[in-house]
């Protein structure tokens, strides 16, 4: 920047010489000109600019709030198979005899309670010893069980037993079942085939 230079008049220089007659110079520095026109008037030094105000701190944002924790459904219960009709061949073999029967159970003259119970028992006992196919004698019905009323026939039973073997309870053990050829008891009686014992799926 140029400075620029301006001629005082005869009074400003005459009170100047005035003024600094007086006057001694600081140590180190060159003593003020004689001359009051020879001094060199600096121009104003600009004032610095204000620093920026910072704006007003604002509401503190918000934690997000945690997803609620979802409890991961429970694992499906295991399907219980169909029940399926026994193999002809198997079929063949149990009416000419040519097949064993591994254990009989005779519900003859229980209560539908106590024939419920005692064929779940004797099933799960069955296939626990191994068993493939198990005869259930009903028995084909047309008398009152004894003890009871003329309602509690005995023909109750060949009609509910294959209800009770399409359970789910016992569709666990069961395969299939069909009604028994006329020398293992005919309409009184079932073929039941059992499964084998950790096979749900399958059969022997």
């Amino acid at each position: 920047m140029t400075r620029r230079r301006r001629t005082l008049t005869g009074d400003e220089q005459a009170l100047w010489a005035h003024v600094t007659r007086h006057i001694a110079p600081f140590s180190g520095r060159p003593a003020a000109a004689a001359n009051p026109a020879q001094a060199v008037v600096a121009p104003p030094t600009p004032a610095a600019p204000e620093p920026p105000k910072k704006p007003p701190p604002g509401p503190m944002p918000k934690k997000p709030k945690a997803a609620p924790q979802v409890k991961p459904p429970p694992p499906p219960a295991p399907t219980v198979p169909s029940l399926a009709p026994l193999e002809r061949r198997l079929r063949q073999r149990l009416s000419r005899g040519a097949h064993p029967i591994d254990a009989v159970i005779d519900l003859h003259g229980m209560r539908q309670a106590e024939a419920h119970e005692a064929l779940r028992r004797f099933l799960h006992g069955a296939q626990a010893a191994g068993h493939r196919v198990v005869l259930v004698v009903t028995g084909k019905g047309g008398g009152a069980v004894e003890g009871g009323s003329i309602f509690e026939e005995r023909g109750v039973l060949r009609r509910t037993t294959p209800h009770w073997l399409r359970q789910a309870d016992l569709r666990a053990i069961v395969v299939g079942f069909e009604e028994a050829a006329g020398h293992h008891g005919g309409g009184g009686a079932l073929y039941v085939r059992l499964r084998r014992a950790g096979k749900l799926g399958g059969a022997w």
